[in-house]
C-alpha cells in the first residue's frame, strides 16, 4: 500500500485543507505535516516551485494544489466522471484559485496600505469572483456546484468562504461575503454539515 505525506501550513484552511479532507474521505492514511511559517521559510528553496502543499507518494513529491485535489478527489469519489460536470467542477476550482491569488497579494501589507488594498479587493475582484461563483452554484442546481453532490469544488469553496467569514482578515468584515452572496454562505453551512466534512474534523479532535 502506498505511503502518503501531505505538507502544508499548520492551520486548518488554505490550499491544503481540501486535500486533507479528500484524503480522509478516501480512507487514505497520511502523514499530516504542518509547518510553521519559519519552517516554511527554512525549507522553501528545497521545494519545487518553492510552494506548498506538496504530496509525497512513496517518497516521490508532487505539487500544485488543484492537481492534487483532483487526484485525491478521484480516489475519494469527489470528482465527477462526466466530462461536463468535471468542467463545472474545474471552473469553480480555477476561479477560487484566482481569488486566493488576489487575496495573497495583500499579505504583508500594513496600516493604510493594507486597508486600501483590502477595500479595493472588496469593491473589485472579490465582488466579481464571488458573484460569478454564486452564478455557478445556481447553474449546478443550487446545493452543490457539480454532479448534484459534494465534490472538491465544494470543499475548496467551503474553505474560502470560511476564511472570508472568519473576521480574522483585517478590513474585510466577517459578514461581507454572506451579505454579498447569501447562497454561498448557505452552501458553506451545507458543506460543513456534510458527513464527509464532519467526519474529517471529528478525526482531528
Amino acid at each position: 500500500m502506498p505511503s502518503y505525506k501531505l505538507t502544508y501550513f499548520d492551520f486548518d484552511g488554505g490550499r491544503g485543507e481540501p486535500i486533507r479532507i479528500a484524503l480522509h474521505a478516501a480512507g487514505i492514511e497520511f502523514e499530516d505535516v504542518r509547518w510553521s511559517f519559519p519552517d516554511f521559510g527554512a525549507n522553501r528553496q528545497s521545494l519545487r516551485f518553492t510552494a506548498v502543499p506538496t504530496l509525497e507518494i512513496d517518497g516521490e513529491s508532487y505539487c500544485q494544489s488543484n492537481a492534487l485535489g483532483r487526484y485525491v478527489g478521484k480516489m475519494a469519489g469527489l470528482y465527477p466522471e462526466d466530462p461536463l460536470q468535471a468542467l463545472y467542477c474545474d471552473e469553480v476550482v480555477g476561479a477560487l484559485e484566482d481569488i486566493s491569488h488576489y487575496v495573497v497579494q495583500t499579505f504583508g501589507l500594513e496600516g493604510d496600505a493594507l486597508k486600501e488594498a483590502r477595500e479595493a479587493l472588496m469593491s473589485g475582484r472579490l465582488t466579481v469572483f464571488l458573484k460569478g461563483l454564486d452564478e455557478l452554484l445556481t447553474r449546478g442546481g443550487g446545493d452543490y456546484f457539480a454532479d448534484q453532490r459534494l465534490t472538491i469544488a465544494d470543499l475548496k469553496m467551503y474553505v474560502q468562504m470560511k476564511s472570508l467569514s472568519s473576521g480574522n482578515m483585517d478590513h474585510i468584515p466577517a459578514d461581507f461575503a454572506s451579505n454579498l452572496v447569501p447562497a454561498l454562505a448557505e452552501h458553506m453551512t451545507r458543506v460543513e454539515q456534510h458527513d464527509i466534512v464532519k467526519a474529517y474534523y471529528a478525526s482531528r479532535k
